[in-house]
């Protein structure tokens, strides 16, 4: 990609959208372009406060990328090791879009719009979250069908599967995000980073 995206410190902006929410969930986050696609997908599971337990990929054009757990699955369509492709290689200092599905029986479809590739703040840790609105679905509630349709029946107290539903939901409030949470969970991939920066450098040195 362009020379300007290959400086380990510089960033990009990144709009994280839930497809066929309505209304829509979505989060920006600030993110180096150093970053591996497995660490960028450890940002979108942290900024949307998904737990990991699901199998996931990117999509890209014809391209996709995915755990290396993948390949040995034997799935049709070539799976690119995640691990070996970092963010600066796919990114355009335009705008690029990446789609991102999470879960392969519920299907989280996520729309990846990065914009705004510069010079990262040196005061700044980064990922960085920035704005975002309502809180993702529960895990495993049956995707988008289940997830709204788990919302109508917890609107009706009289409905029959009422108390299954409130169980299984807990106390989840779809207009409630708590901003906190997503920002020490980025706070720990920064670190990770910044870590792994330092035993860089020193290496460097050596």
């Amino acid at each position: 990609m362009n020379a300007t995206v290959n400086s380990i410190d510089q960033i990009v902006t990144l709009r994280i959208e839930l497809l066929d929410t309505d209304p829509l969930i979505w989060r920006q986050v600030e993110v180096p372009t150093s970053i591996t696609l497995k660490v960028l997908h450890d940002v979108v599971q942290a900024a949307m406060g998904w737990w990991d337990q699901h199998l996931w990929v990117f999509r890209q054009d014809e391209r996709t990328y995915g755990p290396a757990i993948l390949k040995e699955d034997g799935c049709a369509t070539p799976i690119l090791k995640a691990e070996t492709v970092r963010l600066r290689d796919i990114v355009d200092p335009g705008e690029t879009v990446l789609d991102y599905i999470y879960d392969f029986g519920d299907s989280w479809e996520h729309r990846l719009t990065f914009t705004e590739v510069r010079q990262g703040d040196p005061n700044v840790e980064y990922p960085r979250y920035v704005a975002g609105k309502r809180a993702a679905p529960p895990e495993d509630c049956g995707g988008i069908p289940g997830f709204y349709g788990g919302l109508e029946v917890l609107a009706d107290r009289e409905h029959p599967d009422h108390a299954d539903v409130a169980d299984w939901f807990g106390d989840y409030d779809p207009e409630s995000m708590d901003e906190f949470i997503i920002e020490i969970a980025l706070a720990r991939i920064a670190r990770r980073r910044n870590a792994a920066k330092a035993t860089a450098a020193r290496k460097a040195r050596s």
